[in-house]
């Protein structure tokens, strides 16, 4: 009986295992999709990022030091660099947050944006919000994707279905596209999916996200409506 239990202590907590080595070039390549769609956003629409090269500058500068200093797979040494990428998505999240108020001002308020370009223009600015919140839920959760890969990894922000689903690989840990598809569905669905939030942090991210998304489908739903009507 004894070891019966023991063994369900472990499968009880088998979500909290170490993180295998992860490769940075997934990261690397939604940071850089998010900047090229900081550069198509129309000028005469998204006007308060004031030098629109300034804030990619900044950010392609970062993601040169994270390539230079750590080219390949992030190893459970580098939570120094932990502050690089922080800043990385900050600067992102920053962006995208100013292009979405000068988008619902021109949306509500200007008489001189064009419909069409309106709408066109809030493509680019809801999927880096996918983007920042898919990069910053990869880079808090139990720490980031250093501290995951170590026994004193803080208790899990995110569950996952395969952390609770009897018969998954007992080995498997979350990567970045599990992190990015957790932020797309709660951008979609404007809730959790199939990814429950368990820490406050974690929740407060998910909620600012959903209220993001949800703004800027129906302003601009509402403003399709208009133009084809």
């Amino acid at each position: 009986m004894a070891s019966k239990q023991s063994g369900e202590s472990d499968d009880a907590v088998a979500w909290g295992l170490e993180s295998h080595k992860e490769a940075r070039w997934p990261a690397l390549i939604a940071t850089g999709t998010a900047i090229a769609l900081q550069l198509i956003l129309p000028d005469n629409l998204i006007r308060g990022l004031g030098n629109r090269a300034l804030l990619p500058a900044l950010e392609g500068a970062l993601i040169v030091v994270l390539l230079v200093v750590s080219p390949g797979r992030i190893s459970k040494e580098e939570s120094r660099l932990r502050i690089v990428g922080v800043a990385l998505i900050a600067l992102i999240t920053v962006a995208n947050v100013v292009s979405l108020t000068d988008l619902l001002h021109a949306l509500l308020y200007s008489s001189k944006a064009g419909g069409r370009d309106l709408v066109y223009a809030s493509v680019p600015i809801w999927l880096t919000n996918v983007i920042a919140f898919g990069l910053w839920y990869w880079e808090l959760d139990r720490g980031g994707p250093a501290k995951r890969q170590t026994a004193r990894h803080r208790r899990p922000d995110f569950l996952f279905p395969q952390m609770s689903t009897p018969g998954c690989d007992k080995d498997w840990t979350p990567n970045f596209f599990d992190y990015l598809y957790t932020s797309f569905t709660n951008a979609t669905a404007f809730s959790p999916t199939d990814t429950m939030p368990l820490t406050d942090w974690a929740k407060l991210l998910m909620m600012l996200q959903s209220l993001a998304s949800l703004i800027t489908v129906a302003v601009v739903v509402s403003r399709a409506v208009n133009i084809l009507g």
